[in-house]
């Protein structure tokens, strides 16, 4: 089946059964690699995209899901206030050591100060609880939350 999928603002016609995931179509029929691939079971976070802002698991989302929906990946989340922000403070936070869980993370994180401009450790820690980090960068990543979610007061 041809969805037409609006991804970062641009339409794409894509010929992919309804069931095949967002991830796949995003990396293999787009282009668009900065989405990864984790667990493939949406217990990581590395996949995380913005389906009309709100941040869901690409790798359990079908096409058929997501077609209606305005798809935003980490590659034009810096285009927004908020993810250019949290983009922004990732780099003043030195958050990044592996970086393959940090497109999700960056987009999870977005996410949450779109929704709650001022949120607490709490509120950070139950929001980003679905983005896994080896490398545990998790005190830096709370700390460029705060950051970012500063600069927008």
């Amino acid at each position: 089946m041809t969805y037409a999928l609006n991804v970062n603002g641009k339409t794409h016609s894509v010929d992919v059964d309804a069931d095949i995931p967002l991830l796949w179509v995003l990396r293999d029929v787009i282009g668009l690699t900065g989405t990864k691939f984790g667990c493939g079971i949406a217990m990581c976070g590395a996949c995380t995209v913005h389906l009309d802002g709100q941040a869901v698991r690409s790798c359990v989302t079908t096409v058929a899901d997501a077609a209606s929906a305005a798809i935003t990946t980490v590659e034009a989340i810096a285009e927004t206030e908020a993810g250019a922000r949290i983009q922004k403070a990732w780099l003043a936070e030195e958050v990044v050591q592996c970086g393959y869980c940090q497109s999700g993370q960056i987009m999870s994180a977005t996410a949450l100060i779109v929704a709650n401009p001022a949120p607490t450790d709490a509120d950070i820690d139950a929001v980003m609880a679905g983005n896994i980090c080896r490398c545990g960068t998790y005190p830096r990543i709370r700390t460029a939350i705060k950051r970012a979610a500063g600069e927008g007061r």
